[in-house]
């Protein structure tokens, strides 16, 4: 099967990753790393690897590859993917960001990829958004719930300068994306640093509230069992720490997030469950494109 050319923009922690789960894709190749440190830890191990390298940032690798790659996947900051995205887009490259910017459609692959794979820029919300909304849609395909927080601890070790940076676009991003993805009515997110020592996996509380007299408890822990197997299918680490708790209109769920270990730390689940999602992401998308180049060299024959 042939495979579809993507590239990285961003050398740091989240593009490293990327890196190397992207090398075991049967249909996404990896043909570039971009960034603007030239003795990045990530540059340096892409050329150790054979990729093509750009210390020059987006623009030197429009102005110099643009034929390498028809995804980019942008893992720099919310900031710079404003202007990224209008570069992109431009290009004609496919975007799958990894910030909290939210120019694009917010998808979780669990819950609304299938109906955004024609558009050109993609948002993958937030690591707390990526863990919990899908949670928050299996309750709510069961129960309408009229109000869900959720709680995302992370070790602050695994809190890089970028996440820190973009703490405020979190909150903003992952609330509206429990509302618009998850379902629903009223959505508040909230992001916890903890510095214990030895650093603890990424830990996720889902408080949801169900509309008065819709509340079926079988069918919501059902729901909500096979949702995890969903997202446990793309991201391995992913699982709940209990069966859901119930009490009145409000359901609690307790998840746990821990990383592949790629080039992430165990204990950064953070990371990692954007990085999956972002491969899953393009997956979807190189499939979508190449059973459409392969239906039109069909009927061209």
């Amino acid at each position: 099967m042939s495979k579809v050319k993507v590239a990285i923009l961003g050398s740091g922690n989240i593009g490293t990753d990327l890196m190397i789960k992207l090398g075991r894709s049967s249909v996404l190749e990896l043909t570039t790393m971009i960034g603007i440190d030239p003795e990045s830890d990530g540059l340096r191990r892409a050329r150790d690897l054979g990729y093509v390298t750009v210390d020059s940032g987006l623009k030197g690798f429009l102005e110099q590859h643009p034929d390498l790659a028809d995804i980019v996947f942008d893992a720099t900051s919310a900031k710079a993917h404003v202007r990224h995205a209008k570069m992109l887009r431009e290009a004609g490259k496919k975007a799958i960001d990894m910030t909290p910017a939210a120019i694009g459609p917010l998808i979780v692959p669990a819950v609304n990829l299938d109906a955004n794979l024609d558009v050109d820029n993609i948002n993958l919300i937030t690591c707390g958004g990526q863990a919990t909304i899908p949670m928050v849609h299996a309750i709510n395909r069961v129960s309408p719930v009229a109000y869900a927080e959720i709680v995302a601890t992370i070790s602050s070790r695994s809190a890089g300068p970028g996440t820190r940076a973009n703490v405020d676009e979190f909150t903003q991003t992952t609330a509206r994306a429990i509302e618009e993805v998850g379902g629903a009515k009223k959505g508040r997110a909230l992001i916890l640093l903890n510095p214990a020592e030895p650093p603890i996996l990424m830990r996720d509380t889902v408080y949801a509230l169900v509309e008065d007299g819709t509340m079926d408890e079988a069918a919501i822990a059902r729901s909500i069992r096979e949702m995890a197997a969903v997202v446990q299918a793309y991201v391995p680490g992913y699982r709940l720490r209990s069966e859901p708790q119930f009490e009145g209109n409000k359901v609690t769920v307790f998840l746990e997030v821990e990383g592949a270990g790629d080039y992430l730390p165990t204990y950064s689940g953070n990371l990692d469950i954007m990085t999956a999602a972002g491969v899953k992401v393009a997956e979807e998308f190189a499939k979508n494109l190449l059973s459409r180049t392969n239906a039109q060299g069909a009927d061209r024959s």
